[in-house]
């Protein structure tokens, strides 16, 4: 049951890239197109398979991709209804130009469909607002061609601040720090199922703090260089390669807590090892939704801080639990941790299969 959700279509940000040229605003989106034809809350979903929309869903993931299309094309009014641009706090009407849906979808896989949008300014528009709609979920703003351009993280419902068409409305860098937070923090809590057990494993080997300490702070230092060379693109490993093995790391945790005596002085360094592995899947997560330019570093460590404080809201809720209760009971090592080890390793076990073989 654990595992069943690693078969779903994680949701990914809408990405929408805003470029103004001659009087004409161009927004072109990244989108789920089937996600917004199925009528899925993307405000309230962490997956497709929680949607009491997935069987329509999956039934256009199926279809020819030039159908979808179609079908998005006959619907743009309704998916405009939650997109609004206005030119100088005037609303200015959208027109869909294109859409382009990828021929086949793969397996397990979010089909992404590029539709462009356009509008006609009026003369002497010199800041633009963007909204964003309810139930739409993420939503990455970046706008193209000039300098200090804008880039923001919008969630359903939100609107964007006044983007200067000329440029200059780069956000500051306390802004940035401030908006990428959440985004680390949503990759762990809720949606990265095999960060945390990943972590949990780790809590399940020992209740000493020292311990817990050790092997914390290995993978959170592991992660966090393999995160920003990823980001930065001095190192590349495809997904591929990457999530099998973060799978694999999860079965060999779950696996030495049950066979191991205690932490031995190996272990930080095996969790070291995962933990860089685990940062290159953080920088594939940045990498979908985008780092403004210029402020790299700070959504870089705002991204990091969300990730560690996911990672510490995990291991609190596991100790309150759980090792507040039990932990000092004879029998928590037999009853709790290795039958938890146990499961955590048989999850792992099957995404690795299901990443290698599927």
């Amino acid at each position: 049951m654990v595992a069943h959700p690693a078969t779903a279509h994680e949701l990914n940000p809408t990405i929408a890239d805003l470029t103004v040229t001659d009087g004409k605003a161009e927004l072109t989106l990244r989108l789920n197109a089937e996600a917004f034809l199925a009528g899925l809350d993307l405000d309230a979903l962490t997956d497709t398979d929680e949607a009491t929309e997935a069987d329509r869903y999956e039934t256009l993931q199926d279809r020819p991709g030039d159908e979808i299309a179609n079908e998005f094309k006959a619907q743009s009014d309704s998916f405009l209804q939650g997109l609004t641009l206005a030119a100088n706090e005037t609303a200015i009407p959208l027109t869909l130009d294109s859409v382009q849906t990828p021929a086949a979808s793969i397996p397990e896989v979010a089909r992404l469909s590029l539709a462009t949008f356009t509008a006609q300014l009026p003369e002497n528009t010199r800041n633009i607002t963007v909204a964003w709609g309810q139930g739409y979920g993420a939503f990455v703003l970046r706008q193209q061609g000039v300098e200090d351009p804008y880039t923001g993280i919008l969630q359903g419902g939100d609107t964007s601040p006044a983007i200067p068409v000329s440029g200059g409305g780069e956000q500051s860098s306390w802004r940035v720090f401030a908006s990428y937070i959440p985004v680390g923090f949503d990759h762990i809590v809720p949606q990265g199922l095999d960060h945390i057990l990943f972590v949990l494993g780790l809590f399940f080997l020992s209740l000493k703090l020292s311990a817990l300490l050790w092997q914390v702070s290995a993978f959170t230092l592991a992660h966090t260089v393999t995160l920003a060379l990823g980001v930065m693109g001095w190192v590349t490993i495809p997904g591929s390669i990457v999530e099998p093995i973060i799978a694999a790391s999860i079965v060999y945790v779950g696996v030495e807590n049950i066979l191991s005596k205690g932490n031995s002085p190996s272990r930080p360094l095996f969790v070291f090892g995962f933990g860089l592995l685990h940062g290159l899947g953080f920088a594939t997560v940045l990498g979908e939704f985008g780092l403004p330019s210029g402020q790299i570093i700070p959504a870089l460590i705002g991204f990091n801080i969300g990730v560690e404080v996911g990672q510490l809201t995990v291991i609190a809720v596991a100790f309150l639990a759980v090792g507040l209760w039990f932990g000092r009971k004879p029998w928590y090592r037999k009853a709790i941790a290795n039958p938890a080890s146990a499961v955590i390793a048989l999850v792992g076990a099957y995404w690795f299969i299901e990443r290698v073989f599927l």
